[in-house]
């Protein structure tokens, strides 16, 4: 049966495009949210600068809100694209060794190793930590910009839409760590001299963590476009799925879904579903995926080192071990945790969570959804190792005296990477709570008959 494509939906006549007041002086309506990780639906509280607003049920941020949420992004989005564009404008780092020296800038990082066969690491790195954020940080920019002004610049709900889409996979800080860790490796062979593109990028990384962090989505969405009414006859203090109900996950409205528990949001257009569909089986799906990449990932070698014309090559455990054995133990100690401890403990907490899921009770249920949190959080800081072999690969260029060229586990740990976090981007937090039982119920069950 055809469809037609689903709009955007349009502003509402007679009102203001853009409401600079802060969302908490409609005092006439309940402005309800639905909470993303165990679906409780409450009424949010006046918000003062500062203050953000929890869910009672399992503590997930509802809501945050600042201080000139407007200026403040759009000043820590303009010094971060300006630190980016010096970053890639200049000398990223050189080294010397037996008086041959080579130096790269960052983009080299990614170009290097497209010369070895690897154009899909290549891509993932230069996306990762020079084009999403560069893209980020203009959609900010734009967003602001035309709230400043009073007036949303074109395309502004669409560009808002996508900032939360992109956030994951912006990797600046993973960068920063495996350059540090890249270079503690080589320091003991060549001596190191860094540019001003890697201290500038140092600055970009920081603006941008702090850009993410002032991004102040409720009130931006409600300058946008303010805030529709709540679907007549919602209760709070309740499950939102058992009365058609379910919170848009990029804008935060509390929209009405229809007979088969889907919609579009009012207010952005995103797709609503009472749960991610087939949620658990996509995970499971991704998990053996990504457990079938790892095994290459540790028996393959992920870079081949020459040196004085020997070569040698090193897999993940083994660059761990060298490590240990050159009394690098805090850089060993990382790379183990991010290449080894973290990919595995993923892997482990995402399958028991899926098994598990359907047996949770209120007991348990906010202990898993904080286990949810961790694996979502630390699944991006493996992209280290990757980091590691392109910042080496670009730098330690000597001909038969020293250097390095990428191996087969490169791309295959990469995978590993990203498939993980598909993983727990597919998982619905949400079914853990779906199946508990209220502590009286199953205390009168354990006690009838």
């Amino acid at each position: 049966m055809f469809r037609p494509p689903f709009t955007l939906p349009s502003l509402p006549r007679g009102e203001p495009r853009v409401d600079q007041s802060p969302p908490e002086v409609r005092t006439s309506r309940r402005r309800l949210r639905a909470c993303h990780e165990c679906d409780w639906l409450v009424a949010l509280p006046p918000l003062r600068p500062g203050e953000k607003a929890d869910c009672p049920r399992c503590g997930h941020t509802l809501a945050t809100r600042h201080h000139r949420p407007a200026q403040r992004s759009m000043s820590l989005a303009l010094s971060a694209l300006v630190a980016l564009l010096l970053a890639v404008s200049f000398p990223f780092v050189s080294f010397n060794v037996g008086g041959i020296g080579h130096g790269i800038e960052l983009s080299q990082t990614a170009t290097t190793l497209i010369g070895f066969h690897q154009p899909i690491v290549a891509i993932a790195v230069i996306l990762t930590i020079v084009v999403l954020p560069a893209v980020y940080l203009c959609g900010v920019i734009w967003l602001q910009a035309g709230l400043l002004r009073g007036q949303p610049l074109p395309a502004s709900r669409s560009i808002a839409r996508s900032l939360a889409h992109l956030h994951p996979w912006m990797m600046a800080d993973v960068f920063i760590i495996g350059a540090l860790v890249s270079l503690i490796k080589v320091a003991g062979m060549a001596q190191i001299e860094f540019g001003i593109s890697f201290w500038a990028f140092c600055v970009f990384a920081l603006l941008l963590l702090l850009t993410t962090q002032s991004l102040d989505a409720d009130w931006m969405w409600f300058s946008l476009t303010g805030e529709p009414l709540a679907p007549p006859g919602a209760r709070t203090g309740t499950t939102a799925a058992p009365q058609g109900l379910t919170g848009c996950p990029t804008c935060g409205l509390v929209n009405r879904l229809d007979g088969r528990g889907h919609g579009h949001c009012r207010r952005c257009g995103e797709r609503l579903h009472a749960r991610l569909p087939h949620s658990l089986q996509r995970t499971w799906a991704l998990l053996a995926a990504a457990a079938v990449m790892y095994l290459p990932a540790n028996f393959y070698p992920i870079m081949t080192t020459t040196s004085l014309g020997q070569t040698s090559t090193s897999t993940i455990i083994g660059g761990v071990v060298e490590l240990v054995q050159m009394g690098s133990w805090p850089v060993a100690l990382v790379i183990f945790v991010a290449s080894v401890i973290v990919p595995v403990g993923k892997l482990v907490a995402l399958s028991w969570l899926c098994l598990v899921v359907e047996r949770s009770h209120e007991l348990n249920a906010g202990a898993r959804t904080r286990l949810y949190r961790l694996t979502e959080f630390i699944g991006r800081w493996s992209m280290v190792d990757v980091f590691v072999v392109a910042i080496l690969v670009a730098l330690i260029r000597a001909g038969s005296l020293m250097s390095i060229t990428p191996g087969p586990a490169a791309l295959a740990f990469g995978a590993v990477v990203v498939l993980t976090m598909l993983a727990a981007m597919t998982f619905d937090p949400r079914l853990i709570w779906d199946t508990p039982l209220p502590r009286a119920s199953r205390h009168t069950q354990g006690t009838s008959g």
